[in-house]
């Protein structure tokens, strides 16, 4: 039975997004629908928006578009996840992430979760491998390279996948926590 008072939200440009979103909202019960498909009518028959992107260039790709979208929707609850590349064990990287993203305020009072993915060269689009090539040559050519200029310049050589289902359980258990 669908759980009518939420729904997950994507904007997905590689796969990974759109893969956590479907297992969210199957788990869940609830809605699903694409960032492109949305409108703040619709949202506005929901009382929960579980809003899921992508990292990209050290920013929510699409976030203040959605949040603006959210708030004239008159949802009462925005829950935000982002994936990337980024292992979730690098926990400082990722808490960086999300000051840098979000005020003080967002901080405290949207959850937010973090989901590892991956890259996937062959779906990106030309602008993202351009961005990626660049910045592997930048750290192909940086002198005095860190453990971590080391391990980015490895990472980014070619696609991978580390995405798995367990990543969307801390969510998961946080929508079940909510009342109604």
């Amino acid at each position: 039975m669908r759980q009518s008072n939420r729904i997950v939200v994507y904007k997905s440009s590689t796969g990974f997004t759109k893969k956590y979103a479907e297992l969210i909202a199957e788990r869940m019960e609830c809605a699903l629908a694409d960032y492109r498909s949305v409108s703040a009518d619709m949202l506005s028959g929901y009382d929960v928006v579980i809003f899921g992107t992508r990292a990209h260039a050290g920013m929510m790709d699409g976030y203040q578009k959605a949040k603006k979208l959210f708030e004239k929707s008159g949802v009462s609850r925005l829950i935000l996840f982002v994936t990337g590349a980024t292992p979730n064990a690098a926990a400082e990287t990722v808490e960086a992430f999300w000051k840098q993203n979000l005020s003080s305020d967002e901080l405290a009072k949207i959850p937010h979760f973090y989901m590892q993915s991956g890259l996937c060269y062959e779906k990106m689009s030309l602008a993202d491998r351009l961005m990626m090539k660049v910045a592997a040559v930048m750290v192909r050519n940086k002198k005095n390279k860190t453990a971590q200029d080391i391990a980015f310049e490895q990472a980014i050589r070619s696609s991978y996948d580390i995405s798995s289902i367990e990543y969307i359980e801390p969510l998961v258990s946080y929508l079940k926590s909510l009342k109604g």
